[in-house]
């Protein structure tokens, strides 16, 4: 998520330095069944401020992590995960640790890296480096793609074991917004796959969600996102952008490709006020699954109610035991059968 690009924006700036939240209570475990939240499964979230990727039951324990004790190999590190998502194959986890500039592939079953791009600690733009990658995925042909925002540019990288650029979209530190310069991208933070073979970008400078066609290289068109700080776009089932707005008091909102707003949510006080939200997604039954980062939680919002139906972390109160999250910055739900 974008919190890194959030210093190339000045807005941002003010909202990445507000006092934090006084301290919460998490929902008690009977609260929020799973069944009424409407989650499919187990819920897998990048815990950025404690170093780690954890998953998630519905009735929130802890069942997965990494790494573990022993699970990094001598030289290793692995610093703010800022996405996690699961591969297709169901074997993996990839995930980009945005601060340390590099995309890394863990092994579901042994906890084991398998696969890294970049240069842990050291941000650059000649091949092999990546500075600030956000969004990184494994589409189902093995290839990776991922958002290199202070790049400018978005990245296509040969299946592992691999690490060749096998496209790329964007000019490199050429920072200009493609709204008027095409084939250029100003801080792109999202790139998500979508059904088609096509990535839906969302570009923080100009606030928009663009599709575009990876053979072509072509932007079909700019979808204006109705937020200050745009974060992740998604493809909603009816066809609409569900985006995240990275502030405090941060929002969601869906929006036409008019950029009509058609359901929001964003109090701006109380315990449902957002705190630099960046990764919104639909749930089957409609509700909406987010990482509210600097208050500590991921949370299932009804969609009809606009109501916190699930929570897991304490709200305002950071913090490592079982039922705390620290900056939660990603999330994703587990697909049927991943890891068996």
């Amino acid at each position: 998520m974008p919190r890194v690009a959030a210093a190339l924006l000045g807005a941002a700036l003010a909202f990445l330095t507000a006092a934090p939240l006084p301290a919460g209570r998490a929902l008690p475990a009977s609260a929020g069944a799973a069944e009424t939240a409407g989650l499919p499964g187990n819920v897998l979230i990048a815990d950025a401020g404690n170093n780690r990727i954890i998953e998630v039951t519905p009735d929130r324990r802890i069942v997965w992590e990494f790494p573990r004790p022993g699970d990094l190999a001598p030289g290793q590190s692995f610093i703010d995960p800022d996405d996690a998502f699961y591969t297709p194959g169901g074997r993996t986890i990839i995930t980009n640790e945005e601060d340390h500039e590099t995309i890394t592939i863990v092994d579901y079953a042994t906890r084991k890296i398998v696969w890294q791009y970049g240069h842990p600690g050291r941000p650059g733009s000649a091949p092999g480096y990546l500075h600030t990658p956000d969004d990184a995925y494994q589409l189902p042909d093995g290839r990776i793609v991922v958002a290199d925002i202070k790049n400018c540019r978005i990245l296509v990288l040969d299946p592992p074991p691999a690490r060749h650029i096998q496209k790329q979209f964007g000019v490199t530190r050429d920072c200009r917004a493609s709204t008027a310069f095409p084939g250029h991208f100003l801080y792109p933070n999202g790139d998500t796959p979508l059904a088609n073979g096509h990535l839906l970008i969302t570009e923080i400078g100009t606030r928009t969600a663009a599709e575009l066609d990876p053979l072509t290289g072509r932007l079909l068109y700019h979808v204006p996102l109705p937020v200050a700080y745009p974060s992740d776009t998604q493809l909603t089932r009816a066809g609409d952008y569900l985006v995240a707005d990275y502030s405090r008091p941060g929002k969601v909102v869906i929006v036409t490709r008019a950029g009509r707003t058609v359901w929001s949510y964003g109090p701006a006080r109380g315990p449902g006020r957002l705190d630099h939200p960046s990764l919104a997604v639909e749930l089957p039954n409609g509700n909406i699954l987010l990482n509210d980062d600097f208050n500590h939680r991921v949370v299932v919002l009804s969609r009809a109610t606009k109501r916190i139906l699930w929570q897991y972390g304490v709200t305002g109160v950071r913090g490592r035991a079982p039922g705390y999250l620290n900056t939660p910055d990603g999330v994703d739900v587990k697909p049927a059968g991943f890891g068996r």
